[in-house]
């Protein structure tokens, strides 16, 4: 069974870090485009970062750019993404997703991913 499993979310205080994990069992994501995906409540799932099949490209939203990194360990078939000066408003459950399709050009659009993790809450408190 093919799995993403997220990690690493919890509660810090604004200005903080936290690194989450998205650890993919089942198969090998190895040339897929990987992503962050994230929803506050009452809102809509938006885009994060996302980073190339090859891995030689990344992409951030806006909000997060200077402050976030994503980046992966094909070794251990695991994605990272690093979360430094956290904000309130980063508040919200993160998901990891893969590309239904290998090779493809990085998509903004959640539609594009075919595989998902179950999500990890990140509260960030004022």
């Amino acid at each position: 069974q093919v799995q993403l499993v997220e990690s690493g979310g919890g509660l810090v205080q604004a200005g903080g870090s936290l690194r989450l994990s998205c650890a993919a069992s089942g198969r090998t994501f190895n040339g897929y485009v990987m992503g962050w995906f994230r929803q506050a409540p009452g809102k809509e799932r938006e885009f994060v970062a996302a980073l190339s099949w090859s891995g030689g490209s990344t992409y951030y939203t806006d909000s997060v750019k200077g402050r976030f990194t994503i980046s992966r360990d094909n070794a251990k078939n695991t994605m990272y993404l690093q979360m430094n000066s956290l904000k309130p408003e980063d508040t919200a459950v993160y998901y990891c997703a893969a590309d239904s399709f290998a090779r493809r050009a990085v998509s903004l659009r959640s539609g594009a991913y075919g595989t998902w993790g179950q999500g990890t809450q990140v509260t960030v408190s004022s």
